[in-house]
């Protein structure tokens, strides 16, 4: 009995490890994924061991569904996922599937990167009525057409067929494993890349950077310029150094441009550009190149209550106000000119050194008439009966300007008619009359 005992003793907890091993053990159910070790390798099948109690089968019809780089790189020994087809065939054969298997695989990192939103790349296979079909490493994936953002050049459904054989940008929206439902989104990919894209730039860009960027769209308050992933804004008001209107005026979406990086704020992703900054300042060389008197041409840029402001072709830009208009006598500028006329005019007054213009219509805008000695046109003289001459349109002393917003203002704040800034000009010089007085003949 001693020694029955010694021997219970001894295998007992062996004996009932067996026990709860038997017990314990749950053959392959079909669509289970299990780790397997490869046992052996043929042309035809691989022979995998599962820990049943019969090996598994991967046919050779699974094989070839592998990737060649996967396929090739099989070793006896190695361990592999596989998916339980079918427990037992016909021939009492435990079939798996190393394909599927691996696909366990994807499904996992799937669900991870709908928790991480990361962003990923996939190939484009085929279309339906309700968006395409994309392949995912070894899962097939959808992407609504509500979520779709390319499109081909014709546009619409149609232009589908051109995104075959295309990787695109998208993030994870859906994964079911259980319906094999794996949904993806681009217009969401391309929220988070841009975002992404605008904080690397953030981080390499400096204020005072000149960059090349493309327009990308054009809006009353500005342009916006995409410089390689990420779009910045250039004001309306950077955009030249006379007054823009809209920015349609100066650029055209798909223009690539070179910006100045005026400031970067990196809490809000907002990049601020300028234009204008890379152009010349005319105001540098206006003491220079522009006199009083002189004959110029400009570009109306905008019309208000009390006159026009004109732009000359390298920015320079004043105001020709409603008294220098035609003949002196207008009651009102919009009938008279209107946005983007060109004119010809003199310039009545040049203040530089308070970026100030000023033009004038009423000195006459002939290149040959006739000038004083500090580049003022004469005035014209006309005979007069009794053999009195006159002076015409003499041209008013030094005109001044004030209180008009310089070029840079907002001139749409200017005041209207009833509010106009006072002039210093004179509505015109009379005609001082010189007569000659005949020698008497009369005689006693």
């Amino acid at each position: 009995m001693d020694m029955e005992k010694q021997v219970i003793d001894n295998y007992g907890e062996e004996f009932r490890e067996l026990l709860e091993s038997t017990f314990t053990y749950k053959p392959p159910m079909r669509g289970e994924i299990r780790n397997a070790i490869i046992l052996q390798i043929d042309d035809r099948e691989v022979i995998v061991d599962m820990g049943a109690k019969r090996d598994g089968i991967v046919p050779v019809e699974d094989l070839t569904r592998l990737n060649p780089e996967v396929r090739s790189g099989l070793r006896v020994g190695a361990e592999v996922p596989v998916y339980v087809m079918n427990p037992r065939d016909q021939d009492d054969n435990l079939i798996v599937s190393i394909n599927m298997g691996l696909q366990q695989y994807d499904w996992e990192k799937a669900k991870k990167l709908l928790e991480s939103e990361e962003v990923v790349e996939v190939f484009v296979k085929d279309n339906n009525k309700g968006g395409i079909l994309v392949q995912w490493n070894r899962l097939e994936g959808f992407i609504p057409s509500s979520h779709l953002v390319s499109m081909g050049s014709s546009g619409g459904r149609d232009s589908w067929n051109e995104l075959m054989g295309k990787t695109l940008a998208v993030k994870v929206i859906e994964v079911d494993q259980t319906r094999r439902r794996l949904i993806f989104s681009e217009r969401e990919a391309q929220r988070e890349w841009r975002a992404q894209q605008k904080a690397r730039l953030l981080a390499e860009l400096k204020e005072g950077d000149i960059v090349k960027g493309t327009v990308t769209g054009l809006r009353d308050f500005g342009a916006f310029v995409n410089l390689g992933g990420a779009d910045g804004l250039i004001h309306v008001s950077e955009l030249a150094w006379h007054r823009v209107d809209h920015p349609r005026d100066v650029l055209r979406v798909g223009e690539e441009i070179k910006v100045h990086v005026l400031s970067l704020d990196r809490e809000n992703n907002r990049i601020a550009l300028s234009r204008k900054r890379l152009l010349s300042d005319p105001w540098e060389a206006a003491a220079t190149k522009y006199h009083e008197g002189q004959l110029v041409e400009g570009i109306v840029t905008n019309v208000v209550d009390f006159g026009a402001f004109v732009a000359l072709d390298d920015g320079l830009e004043g105001l020709l106000h409603l008294s220098e208009m035609g003949d002196g006598t207008l009651k009102e500028p919009h009938s008279y000119v209107k946005k983007s006329d060109r004119l010809n005019l003199r310039i009545s007054h040049l203040e530089p050194e308070k970026r100030r213009v000023g033009f004038t219509q009423r000195w006459g805008t002939d290149a040959n008439a006739p000038m004083g000695e500090n580049g003022v046109p004469l005035p014209t003289v006309e005979a007069s009966p009794n053999g009195v001459t006159a002076e015409v349109d003499a041209p008013p002393a030094a005109d001044t300007v004030d209180d008009v917003p310089p070029a840079s203002d907002n001139f749409d704040d200017a005041p209207p008619a009833s509010d106009e800034p006072e002039m210093e000009t004179t509505a015109a010089v009379e005609a001082e009359a010189e007569v000659e007085v005949p020698a008497n003949d009369n005689s006693i």
